[in-house]
């Protein structure tokens, strides 16, 4: 309960320095805000005091913002690449030989770690999220190399198991 008080005063501080107002009505706005998003992400925030790990599963919260660096550069880096090789497919320096859908395991990704794959294959260019069949337990993705689906869904999976499992389970 005391972490979940602190949270609560430091979000609320960081709100009034945001809005450069101390204004009673701001910070009782600011404190209703820190405490209704504290409740609603606690199990994401706060971790189990007895095993260490969330309370969903993962590493507690100082692990996941240390590990978010890596998994956001990662990300980054993933648009770059799809980026490239569109720009040399689109300027007809690479052929288009065989586009289409692959099916990636879900495996142990959690709904949010499901929306976050999904979120950072849209970003990249030439790959995008088609569906989720979840009684396969697949997520469909078409992206603009599928010549060999075991390379692609290995490529998924690697960035998951290195970067993305670690921050969004």
């Amino acid at each position: 309960m005391g972490r979940y008080l602190l949270s609560v005063v430091l979000l609320t501080l960081t709100y009034a320095f945001v809005l450069a107002s101390f204004d009673p009505w701001d910070l009782l706005l600011g404190g209703a805000l820190s405490a209704t998003l504290l409740f609603m992400f606690r199990n994401f925030i706060f971790e189990d005091p007895a095993t260490g790990q969330d309370r969903v599963r993962g590493p507690g919260l100082l692990g996941r913002v240390a590990a978010f660096g890596p998994f956001a550069v990662a990300a980054v880096w993933a648009i770059i690449e799809g980026t490239w090789e569109v720009t040399l497919v689109t300027l007809h320096l690479r052929r288009l030989e065989s586009p289409g859908v692959v099916a990636v395991p879900i495996g142990e990704r959690t709904p949010t770690g499901v929306a976050v794959s999904a979120l950072v294959t849209t970003l990249s260019p030439g790959t995008f999220l088609v569906d989720v069949d979840e009684a396969r337990g697949v997520m469909l993705i078409h992206t603009i190399d599928a010549g060999d689906p075991d390379t692609v869904r290995e490529a998924h999976q690697q960035f998951y198991r290195r970067y993305q499992r670690n921050v969004f389970p």
